[in-house]
């Protein structure tokens, strides 16, 4: 059984824990975090990195800029996640990009990105994705950069068990 209070949404830079996708996600998942950050990247990750603390056994949801988030803590904290889920993630912005050239990542990993993203580029991202997580399972989608439509038919249960 999924333990909810071991899910954390990261919502994407222009975004906040009140999105359609936070709230969507809280509504399925009782109990899951899904707090809101500000400021630059470091800022941001200053305040993620207390919420999940020492403890192991996350499963991290980062949407966009909080897929950056995500995929970063991922690296440097690797036996503190259980399962990474990255919804169109900003992978090519720093530090993930120059972190992509120093190490591997064997946590499971899903990615969803959109044919019709107009906001985070799909190829680019993909071959970051495929170089670093070593347990990958990328879906492409024909939906755009908020993944409305793929939010609504994924099987968001099994894919986050």
């Amino acid at each position: 059984m999924l333990d909810h209070a071991k899910i954390i949404y990261l919502h994407g830079l222009e975004s906040t824990s009140q999105s359609g996708k936070a709230r969507q996600f809280a509504q399925r998942f009782p109990g899951m975090l899904t707090p809101d950050f500000t400021g630059s990247f470091e800022e941001r990750m200053a305040q993620l990195l207390p919420i999940l603390g020492d403890e192991g056994g996350w499963t991290v949801i980062g949407s966009s800029f909080g897929g950056l988030m995500g995929a970063v803590f991922t690296l440097e904290n690797e036996s503190q996640v259980r399962k990474l889920v990255l919804l169109a993630p900003a992978l090519m912005l720093p530090p993930f990009a120059t972190l992509a050239d120093r190490r591997t990542v064997s946590v499971p990993t899903v990615v969803i990105h959109g044919t019709e993203d107009d906001v985070v580029p799909l190829a680019p991202v993909r071959a970051l994705a495929e170089k670093v997580f070593t347990n990958l399972t990328y879906h492409v989608v024909h939906d755009g950069h908020r993944l409305a439509k793929a939010y609504e038919e994924l099987a968001w249960e099994d894919i986050l068990a």
